[in-house]
C-alpha cells in the first residue's frame, strides 16, 4: 500500500517536506497545502516558494489546486506542468466555512451540476498532467456520494482519495468508514483513504477491512509522529534525541527560509500543536506554546518539552488521537 502524506496548511510546506523526508522518509507522495488561482493567472510569492522546482526537487510532489473556475483550474494543471509536475490534485475536500461558503472546497460538492460542467471542460481540454481528486462524502447527508462517485468515475481522473465525512461533519465528527467500503466495493477508479490514520495499528485494521486498497493518506496521524511511515515499513520509533534534531532541523530550515527566527518560531508553534501528543503530559505546555510569540520563548520552551516530558509510550501511555485539522 502506498503511504501519502496529506496537505494542511501551515504544517506541509516545502520546507517540512525537505526535513521530513531526509530525516524520516517514507511517503510515495508529498501533497502540498491548497493553492487558490484567481483570473490574474499570476502565482504569488508565496506559492512560488511552495511549488519551484528546486524547493521539491527528487521529491514525489503532488500540487493541490482548490478552483471552481474552470479556465482557473486549466491555468494552474499547465503552469505546473511547464515546472515539471506530473499531476495535480483537485481539493473537493476542505470543509472551511469561508472556503465552503465561496463554493470552493467541500462548498462545490452543494453543486453537481456546476461540477460536473467544470469536468467536462476541464477533462475536455485534454490536460498536460494527471488529475487526481481528494473529496468528501457531500454536505449534510451521506446519501449524496453515490451521486458525487458515478460523476467521478464519468472522466478520467488518476486517483479518487475520499474522506469520509461530510462537509458538516468538519474534523471532530466520527468518520464513516462504511461509505467509504461501498465505493470500495464498486468504484473503478484507484481509491485512496484518507482520515483518522494516527497510529500503525490504524493502518493495519484498513488492510484488513480494504485488501487491495492502493493508497491511505495521513496528515494529522504524520505532523504528531513523523516517523509513522517509518515504523509501517518496519523501522524504529522516533526516540527523544531523533524528535529533537528533527524539531531543531526544521527551525533552523525556517530560519533560513524567512531569514529572520520569529516567523521561523511561529511556524514552529504550528508544527508542535501536533508534535506535542508525543509527550505525556505533553497539555500542560501546548497552551504555553500558541502563547508565545518571541523565538527565545520557543527555543526555551522546546528544551523544556524535551528536558522535562517522558514521551508517551515511553510513559505507558496511550498516544493521542489526532484533534482538530485546518485541511480536508
Amino acid at each position: 500500500m502506498l503511504l501519502y502524506s496529506a496537505p494542511l496548511q501551515g504544517i506541509t510546506t516545502w520546507v517540512y517536506r525537505t526535513v521530513h523526508s531526509r530525516l524520516f522518509g517514507g511517503a510515495d507522495r508529498y501533497f502540498t497545502p491548497f493553492f487558490s488561482p484567481t483570473k490574474e493567472h499570476l502565482f504569488t510569492p508565496r506559492e512560488l516558494r511552495e511549488l519551484q522546482p528546486e524547493h521539491n526537487a527528487g521529491l514525489p510532489v503532488v500540487p493541490q489546486i482548490m478552483a471552481r473556475n474552470p479556465a482557473d483550474f486549466l491555468w494552474a494543471a499547465e503552469a505546473l506542468a511547464a515546472m515539471g509536475y506530473e499531476e495535480v490534485n483537485l481539493n473537493l475536500g476542505c470543509p472551511s466555512g469561508t472556503v465552503s461558503a465561496k463554493g470552493k472546497g467541500a462548498g462545490f460538492l452543494a453543486r453537481p451540476e456546476e461540477l460536473e460542467r467544470f469536468f467536462e471542460t476541464v477533462f475536455s481540454a485534454a490536460p498536460p498532467v494527471r488529475i487526481s481528486v481528494k473529496t468528501r462524502l457531500g454536505i449534510r447527508d451521506p446519501e449524496e456520494f453515490p451521486r458525487l462517485l458515478e460523476l467521478y468515475e464519468s472522466y478520467d481522473v488518476s486517483e479518487l482519495i475520499i474522506h469520509p465525512r461530510l462537509q458538516r461533519d468538519g474534523y471532530g465528527d466520527p468518520v464513516r468508514p462504511e461509505a467509504f467500503a461501498a465505493a470500495y466495493r464498486c468504484c473503478r477508479l484507484p481509491l485512496c483513504y484518507n482520515g483518522d490514520l494516527a497510529r500503525p495499528e490504524d493502518f493495519t485494521a484498513l488492510e484488513a477491512r480494504f485488501p487491495t486498497l492502493p493508497a491511505a493518506m495521513a496528515g494529522r496521524g504524520l505532523a504528531a509522529d513523523p516517523a509513522l511511515f517509518r515504523k509501517l515499513r518496519g523501522g524504529g520509533a522516533a526516540g527523544r534525541r531523533e524528535l529533537q534534531t528533527y524539531t531543531q532541523t526544521l527551525y533552523r530550515a525556517y530560519c533560513e527560509s524567512y531569514g529572520s527566527a520569529g516567523p521561523a518560531a511561529q511556524r514552529m508553534k504550528e508544527q508542535w500543536a501536533y508534535l506535542i501528543r508525543r509527550f505525556a503530559g505533553g497539555e500542560r505546555y501546548a497552551g504555553k506554546m500558541r502563547r508565545i510569540d518571541r523565538p527565545g520563548d520557543y527555543e526555551t520552551l522546546e528544551a523544556r518539552i524535551f528536558g522535562e516530558l517522558p514521551l508517551a509510550e515511553e510513559a505507558g501511555a496511550p498516544e493521542n488521537r489526532t484533534g482538530a485539522g485546518t485541511q480536508g
